[in-house]
Order: C-alpha cells, then structure tokens, then sequence
C-alpha cells in the first residue's frame, strides 16, 4: 500500500494552485484524495498536545522561539522546528513540520530570506492564518546591506540584542490578537524581558571593551555577525557570504589568509550550525603562510545550543558567544 505524507497535499495545493485550467472532474478527485492524505497524515501524531484552552504557537528557529516563550508565558505552547546546529538558510520542512504548521494558531518566523526554503509553504499558509515575520517592523534603514548579490538586507538580527528588543512590541500584538484576555499577561511579560536583553546589550558592550583596539578583529565561517560588529564596535569578515548556500572558493579563502596575516589575527571562529572544513581551511592557508593563527573556539551563530549547554536561551547564547570572542582575542 502506498504511503502519504501531509507534504503530498501542500504540493498538490500548491499544483493546483498554479493551474488555471484545473478541471472540474479533476478539483472532485483533488478533494477525496487530499481527504484520505490529510487523514493519512494527521496519524503520525507528530505533533505534542496543547492542553486545552492553550494556543499553538509555532516558530521556526530557537532564537524566535525563546523571544515567544518568554512574551507568551503559560499562556500558549511554543514549539520551534529547527533544533541546535540547525543551519536555516538550508532547512526544509519535514512532514512533522508541516503537520505542526498546520495546526499552529501562529506561526513566528524570521523573515529577510533567512529560511529562504520554506518560504514559499509560509506565503500560502499566509493566506488562511496568522503568519508574522519578527522582523516586519524593524526600519528598513534599520537592516545591513550586503554586498551585491547576496540578498537586499541581512537576516541576522538577533546579533544586535538591542535590536532584537525591538521585535518584542509585534509579538505582543499578535499572541494579543488570538488571546485578547492575556493581553496585559503578554505586556508585561515583555517589559520583563526587554529589561533583561536590555541589561544583556549594556553587559556584551563591556565585555568586548576589555578586547584591545587593534585585536578586535572577528573571523567567522559566514557572515552572520554584521549586526554584531555594528552594535558593540568590531570588525568582522565572513569566509562565505550571509548565506551558507554561498558557496566559497580558492579566491575567498586566499583573500581571508591574507588579511588575517596582514593584521595578525589571534584567533578565528568556529560556527555551530557550519562545517568545520571551512574554517580550517582558513587556518591552515594561514599556517602555510608562517602565522600560526588559532582556532578560537566555536560560536552559536544561526542556532542556539543544546540543553544544559548554557547557550540553549537566547540571552545563554549571547553570554557565551561574547565570553568565547573575549577570551580568545583579548
């Protein structure tokens, strides 16, 4: 016997969608076999059980859900598809994926092309629930510019804590459409919070202070931490683009020894969520070239760290990306 998967029903949508021609003979078979799918699909029970009277709340990387669970409280249950070392420039959805998106009340996702693969799923959920980038409001004078090619702004905004506050009034609003009567539970549980990354942005500036001028210089495997140079004064160079589906080659590699030479670099960085290969690519040019550069430890780039890790929150994971770069480079 054949097996469904619930994606098979998106792609016939999304089919059937595109078709202007669909038939009518063709919609009645579209519609009893999208039934037997749906019936298919909704039996992996891949999706944890809400407790009564609470709202599903789906999001899609670590960072958005830790942001939402802290505004949302008991008040709904927040769930994030992409788990530690999840790189979500590459993501695709699973079928349990896209059985949770299904039945969330909202869905919470970064926006600026970051989880470029899904999307497409997102503007046709859009259509018939609630489907909200964190990063709408942010002004777009407001967002990085990356060079030419690679996208119009940079998605990383997390990396900048106190822009990342600045998200928190659009969550409010939202979980405060669905559930009307926790709306002042919502508020103030976001004033808490921003006070907390608030204090975290004051704590992250004056760490990277103890760093001497000339050494703040941070080199990672992509570009992911321009906001985070922008916010707390250092310079950063990416062997890749802000995107891991940029490929990197011989020249970019070349380009990233030269300058690390040049300027002596102490150390250089590890990305959780990117292969290592990169990156010792980089410091074996180096060592080619006489400078023994080092590898600094590994940073928690586009995915939070695993439980008990101590990076597996948002403000855990921005103490210890500052700690790792201070340490290293100070």
């Amino acid at each position: 016997m054949a097996k469904f998967y619930f994606s098979d029903i998106i792609l016939i949508v999304v089919g059937m969608d595109n078709n202007r021609y669909f038939c009518g003979g063709c919609m009645y078979r579209f519609f009893i076999m999208a039934g037997v799918l749906l019936l298919c699909a909704c039996g992996g029970g891949e999706t944890p059980p809400v407790e009564q009277g609470k709202k599903l709340v789906v999001c899609t990387t670590g960072m958005i859900g830790d942001l939402v669970r802290h505004v949302a409280g008991d008040r709904a249950e927040v769930i994030s598809l992409m788990g530690p070392g999840i790189d979500p420039h590459y993501y695709k959805a699973t079928q349990g994926d896209l059985q949770k998106l299904s039945r969330a009340d909202v869905i919470f996702y970064n926006g600026l092309f970051l989880e470029g693969k899904l999307e497409g799923i997102f503007e046709k959920m859009a259509r018939s629930k609630t489907v909200i980038a964190v990063s709408r409001d942010i002004p777009k004078d407001r967002l990085r510019k990356p060079i030419a090619g690679q996208g119009e702004h940079d998605p990383h905004i997390w990396f900048d804590v106190s822009m990342w506050a600045e998200t928190l009034p659009l969550v409010v609003q939202t979980l405060s459409e669905i559930d009307a009567e926790s709306a002042d539970v919502f508020r103030a549980n976001a004033e808490a919070y921003r006070k907390q990354l608030l204090d975290l942005d004051t704590w992250a500036k004056a760490q990277i202070a103890h760093i001497p001028s000339d050494q703040r210089v941070l080199i990672t495997a992509h570009d992911a931490f321009g906001y985070f140079g922008l916010a707390y004064g250092i310079e950063v160079r990416g062997l890749q683009g802000i995107s891991t589906v940029a490929e990197y080659g011989v020249n970019d590699v070349s380009l990233l020894v030269n300058f690390i030479v040049k300027q002596q670099v102490k150390a250089i960085f590890v990305e959780s969520s990117v292969p290592e290969r990169s990156i010792n690519a980089v410091r074996e040019g180096c060592k080619a070239r006489g400078w023994d550069v080092a590898i600094g430890g590994t940073l928690y780039s586009d995915a939070m760290g695993p439980a008990g890790s101590g990076a597996d929150t948002y403000i855990g994971m921005v103490r210890s990306n500052v700690n790792t770069i201070v340490e290293a480079l100070k």
